[in-house]
């Protein structure tokens, strides 16, 4: 029987599968990557755009009048604003002029006061010793009318380093809220301890103090004689060191510095010093006391206190 010849197929060869066949969803998104929606928009904003413009020659001549116009308002900004240049530096150097005067009066007014007072001062303690007899220089020192030197204590005390601690003890009852600080009370306390202690003359950063001395509060800043004082604060007594420093230390005030030191880590240190320099107070002015005719010699004693 004779063989059949194979039969060969017409049909094309089927497609090759690709190879991101099973990636379809990346491949729609990479295809299609503009939203149809957002195509169609972007379109229709194009199409309007080109609308947008006017045709006739009427819509043109009006667009172009409102660019002139807007040109013009902004060059005739421009203008003013260059004329007007020069004018504000001359007001602005003559008010720099003015406020440099005014500084320069007030200078001159401050120097004028300063030698007022000087003179005042001078006067007054001239008056001080020719009225007050055999003890004029006695009550020169003890009023603080004259510099004085001599042996005495240095007492230095300053803020703790860490001027946040909070607590109970000696401030607790002043409503202290910040007892890392040294406060008014504090110097009040120190002061008037070495006034009993023995001290002739006290000072504290180079401000005298004198029986119409007053030391107050600010804020945070400790005010002697109205003047603004800053840490650490630099006590100067004039007096017998040693006795001076071991009497204070042993008393009420002394232990109550202590206390602070201890508790609080308020800094302090103490030491006796070989001599001492003290400044005349800034002014002398009385108020209320009045002199007695005939009363220095009258029942007058003599301290022996006195280093000048």
């Amino acid at each position: 029987m004779p063989q059949q010849p194979p039969v060969r197929s017409t049909a094309p060869p089927s497609p090759r599968p690709r190879l991101d066949a099973s990636m379809s969803l990346l491949t729609n998104v990479m295809d299609h990557s503009l939203d149809e929606g957002y195509a169609e928009a972007v379109a229709r904003r194009g199409s309007e755009g080109r609308r947008g413009l006017p045709r006739t020659l009427r819509g043109k001549l009006v667009l172009a009048a409102g660019l002139l116009l807007a040109a013009g308002i902004v060059t005739i900004g421009a203008d003013e604003a260059r004329i007007s240049a020069p004018k504000l530096a001359k007001d602005r150097e003559k008010l720099i002029d003015r406020i440099e005067s005014g500084n320069s009066n007030a200078d001159d007014l401050q120097k004028s006061l300063d030698r007022l007072r000087r003179e005042v001062d001078d006067r007054q303690r001239q008056a001080l010793e020719e009225h007050g007899g055999d003890k004029g220089e006695l009550l020169a020192l003890l009023s603080g009318a004259t510099e004085v030197k001599g042996p005495g204590v240095k007492l230095v005390v300053n803020d703790a380093k860490e001027a946040d601690q909070g607590g109970g003890g000696p401030r607790q009852s002043t409503g202290f809220s910040d007892t890392g600080r040294v406060r008014d009370r504090d110097l009040q306390r120190v002061v008037n301890g070495l006034w009993e202690s023995g001290a002739e003359a006290v000072s504290i950063n180079g401000q005298r103090l004198t029986a119409l001395s007053a030391i107050r509060a600010a804020g945070d800043a400790i005010l002697v004689d109205n003047k603004p004082l800053v840490p650490p604060y630099t006590v100067l007594a004039v007096g017998d060191g040693r006795r001076l420093s071991t009497t204070f230390q042993d008393s009420a005030d002394g232990q109550y510095l202590h206390v602070l030191h201890e508790n609080y880590g308020i800094r302090t240190s103490i030491s006796a010093a070989g001599e001492v320099r003290l400044p005349a107070a800034p002014s002398l002015i009385v108020r209320t006391a009045e002199p007695i005719a005939g009363g220095a010699r009258k029942g007058a004693t003599d301290t022996g206190k006195g280093t000048s």
